[in-house]
């Protein structure tokens, strides 16, 4: 596995196998639940190449990875065999405030699900898109067909999510899938259009026309295709259930009596109580959410757009997702996805005003994909890797989601369906009638929102004043003005590798070959480990870990760089085993890296060793073609 070694690291560092209760992921990050969240090396993890950064909130123990989080929680998956575990019994996750506890809740239910949830809203966007151009006719057989694609998880939501809530409370997940197809099955939806048997609560908000009864118990039929509230709340009550059944039951008989009593007892309460409380909360709150919305669009507007990134960086943006999603089944449409919309690209305006305005090689470097995968709505590279460590331009990109926030509370612009992120996201905003004046404000606040981001990162974000060369970065100050160490008048350097050995002026890189680095030789290492030529001090690592100076205890400064510009990997593929400033010996090993996966790559493994305070010695490399770890390869004379 490409993400073997990193995941072995993470599982370590989080405390261990046995310290991670459950472990999910969402479009950037790992989110574990730790029984004891300080046994965990949160600085160790920072320090770890593949991780952005870590973020411990909403009850759960953040690592931030990008793009590839998929691969990497496959990994640890595969690692740490949690796939073939038991679901989490609740009483497991019990502790932290009900805040934290909910927005775990939250994160673990929908997060499975985003993927596809996101997938299929673009498809029904699209095809509302096709329809406003004139692309399509609704009663085509094409809109048919891809609408039906659209509407399959929305309208099953309660499937889908019986099976993650399920697994979230405890339950059999599998049992939860039953629960949320019982809700949705079409018959009993169809009963309502006869005539009732009764009403209930005539006269108040809560009537309700009974069609059917339960034993004699009044059933209220309500609409629960997309609904959110009332399958988690059953899920939970299910998982109660299904405990206590599994602790009366005989082991001989619990295969098929547990679901059995669990469904008899859960499916009928959930029709008769559960559902129907669970729906009137829903549009109570979705009237709540309405009034405080309407009070002031506007303010509203530029609030959750301006604390939209703040909110992404402590997880607490799950806590508004359930609250649109309902807010779409109970009123058509919701504001709450439109005001914070531009918010991704006001930081990716920031982004680029940072990629074009800095002269540090490694900014400019993660900029790009940062740029791009905020672009499609991913900001977390972003926020993690250039704007929050660089602070103004995180700031920025936060008053510039503000001021696009605004404009959309201001025009009344809605979402109409759950969709696509970044680009992805506009034709979520077309609604029934076609483009009316609340999509093009969105497309208006977007473009504003970057260029703003953009603009004023770049003449005001702090960025640009000190130019620092990749290829300096690891040269040890004493290059230039001497050791602070005392040095020695003879000193041996041994070879960190096992390879072939190669004279520097014919490599490739001409900042090597010319000598302007220092004067030494070149090794193709058959062996992916680097061992320490000397005894001394690791002077500078590279946050890469492709390059490494070490300070001999003589006061020689040698610098190893392995592979030619293996910094564009951006230390994929390589693992220190040590830290800037510590004290290593002759022969320890000090960095391991994959050689096939760099080859892979399309990266030379032709490695220079070289003495960085050159001018202070007379340098004769060895004359030995082959070369093992530990063997003499230059030797140096004070001069």
């Amino acid at each position: 596995m490409k993400y073997e070694q990193l995941a072995k690291d993470i599982i370590e560092k989080v405390g261990g196998k046995a310290n991670i209760i459950s472990v999910v992921h969402c479009i950037t990050r790992l989110r574990f639940k730790l029984k004891d969240e300080s046994k965990a090396q949160t600085d160790a993890i920072k320090n770890m190449d593949g991780v952005v950064t870590v973020m411990i909130s909403g009850g759960q123990y953040q690592v931030v990875i990008g793009n590839h989080v998929p691969d990497v929680y496959k990994a640890v998956t595969e690692v740490g065999g949690f796939s073939s575990q038991e679901p989490v019994e609740a009483e497991e996750e019990k502790g932290g405030s009900i805040f934290n506890r909910f927005i775990d809740i939250i994160a673990s239910i929908f997060t499975p699900v985003l993927g596809v949830l996101a997938a299929t809203g673009m498809i029904k966007g699209f095809n509302a898109l096709f329809v406003s151009v004139g692309w399509l006719e609704e009663s085509s057989g094409t809109y048919q067909i891809l609408n039906a694609v659209g509407d399959s998880l929305f309208y099953f939501f309660p499937i889908f999510l019986g099976y993650t809530a399920s697994k979230k409370f405890g339950g059999t997940p599998f049992i939860g899938i039953a629960i949320g197809a019982s809700l949705v099955y079409p018959d009993l939806s169809g009963l309502s259009a006869g005539e009732p048997l009764y009403t209930l609560f005539a006269g108040s908000m809560f009537e309700s026309p009974v069609y059917i009864t339960f034993l004699g118990i009044p059933v209220i039929l309500m609409t629960y295709s997309s609904s959110v509230i009332p399958i988690i709340l059953a899920s939970y009550f299910s998982s109660k259930v299904e405990k206590w059944f599994k602790k009366v039951i005989p082991d001989v008989v619990k295969m098929f009596l547990v679901p059995f009593g669990t469904l008899l007892v859960v499916v009928p309460v959930t029709f008769i109580v559960i559902g129907p409380i669970a729906t009137w909360a829903g549009q109570l709150l979705g009237e709540v959410t309405l009034w405080i919305y309407q009070l002031s669009p506007i303010i509203a507007g530029a609030f959750l757009g301006g604390f939209w990134q703040v909110f992404v960086i402590f997880g607490l943006h799950w806590g508004l997702v359930p609250i649109a999603i309902n807010n779409l089944v109970t009123l058509g449409a919701d504001p709450v996805l439109a005001m914070v919309f531009a918010a991704s690209f006001a930081q990716t305006g920031a982004v680029l005003g940072v990629w074009l305005k800095t002269k540090q090689q490694k900014i400019k470097t993660l900029s790009i994909p940062a740029f791009i995968s905020g672009i499609f709505g991913v900001t977390e590279p972003a926020i993690y890797g250039i704007t929050l460590p660089a602070k103004r331009p995180f700031i920025i990109s936060c008053i510039t989601a503000a001021i696009g926030g605004g404009i959309i509370g201001l025009f009344g612009s809605q979402s109409y369906r759950m969709g696509g992120l970044g680009v992805f996201g506009f034709p979520s905003f077309i609604g029934p009638e076609g483009f009316d004046a609340g999509f093009w404000a969105i497309i208006f606040a977007v473009v504003l929102a970057f260029i703003l981001g953009f603009i004023l990162t770049y003449l005001f974000g702090g960025v640009g004043k000190e130019p620092v060369s990749e290829q300096a970065a690891p040269v040890p100050a004493g290059k230039a003005g001497g050791s602070a160490v005392e040095r020695k008048e003879n000193e041996v350097i041994s070879s960190p590798f096992h390879g072939e050995v190669i004279e520097l002026d014919k490599i490739e890189d001409e900042a090597f070959s010319s000598g302007a680095l220092g004067k030494g030789v070149a090794v193709v290492p058959s062996e992916g480990k680097l061992y320490s030529p000397v005894s001394g001090t690791v002077s500078v690592l590279f946050p890469t870990n492709h390059a490494i100076g070490i300070t001999t205890d003589g006061g020689a400064e040698i610098l190893i760089h392995i592979g030619m510009d293996t910094v564009q990997l951006q230390g994929e593929h390589f693992t220190s085993l040590i830290k800037q400033g510590e004290k290593v010996e002759k022969g320890q090993p000090l960095i391991e890296f994959h050689i096939e996966e760099i080859k892979r790559a399309g990266y030379s493994l032709t490695t220079p060793v070289v003495v960085t305070n050159t001018d202070q010695y007379t340098i004769v490399p060895t004359e030995q073609q082959q070369v093992a770890v530990g063997d003499n390869l230059l030797t140096l004379t004070g001069s």
